[in-house]
């Protein structure tokens, strides 16, 4: 029996090299994001496994999506495995009391909220499925341990994504139900194509950093998704060997 995934934030960066390393291992892929258009963008990138796509755009932050799109997937295909719960937004990099109420929203809407529906989701499918349970992943990044200057929004919701790890770790136990997390550092993304040049230091320094090729975070992410429900990598960090986290800064 085939297994399914779900990969929010899929359209881009961490989420699309996920996906596809998901693809590749044999899994029926589920794309999410915001915006249809990069979610096909990356299905074609693996055009020799197009039937082992669905792309499903929408905003996670939302309740009434998020159960459309876990519905449909029940619906496709009877059931889920895993849930890499990939997709995170930042702020304006601007000091905190700076800050608009609706940034700040916007970032704990996708971030947090939109993982927690999306686990909620998952659970409700990977209890009543048989054989019971599944694997839920989340991207906590190394914000869930050290702030980058002018982050607050984005570093307290991978803080929170810490604690919801481990509620659902902790209450997953009963219905079979892994929950792990990959807190990722300076993966070369489209995202972090800025660190080559130069970002913020603790210091007020302004430095370029070490990065690392995506494919190992995706390989990272394939590796917690095929353990047996029997084992589960609890916490694992994979990052830049020369970033500056290790360390004071």
């Amino acid at each position: 029996m085939k297994k399914v995934a779900l990969v929010t934030g899929a359209g881009s960066g961490i989420g699309r090299a996920s996906a596809l390393a998901l693809a590749r291992a044999g899994y029926y892929v589920v794309l999410n994001g915001r915006r249809e258009q990069p979610l096909q963008f990356t299905a074609e990138q693996a055009s020799n496994l197009a039937d082992q796509f669905m792309v499903v755009p929408g905003d996670i932050s939302d309740p009434t999506t998020v159960e459309a799109m876990f519905n449909q997937v029940s619906e496709h295909y009877g059931r889920l495995d895993v849930l890499f719960n990939n997709a995170g937004i930042g702020a304006p990099p601007v000091p905190m009391e700076e800050l608009t109420f609706d940034q700040w929203q916007a970032v704990v809407g996708v971030n947090l909220t939109g993982a927690f529906l999306c686990t909620q989701a998952a659970i409700r499918i990977m209890k009543a499925q048989a054989p019971q349970g599944g694997r839920i992943i989340n991207n906590g990044s190394v914000s869930a341990h050290a702030p980058r200057p002018n982050s607050a929004p984005y570093t307290a919701t991978k803080h929170a994504m810490t604690g919801l790890t481990k509620s659902t770790s902790l209450d997953g136990r009963r219905y079979n139900i892994a929950c792990g997390q990959i807190d990722i550092g300076n993966a070369l993304t489209e995202m972090t194509q800025r660190m080559t040049d130069g970002v913020p230091q603790a210091d007020g320094s302004v430095r370029a950093e070490a990065t690392m090729n995506v494919q190992d975070v995706a390989n990272a992410v394939v590796y917690m998704a095929e353990l047996p429900l029997s084992a589960n990598v609890q916490f694992m960090t994979v990052m830049a060997t020369k970033m500056p986290f290790i360390g004071r800064g």
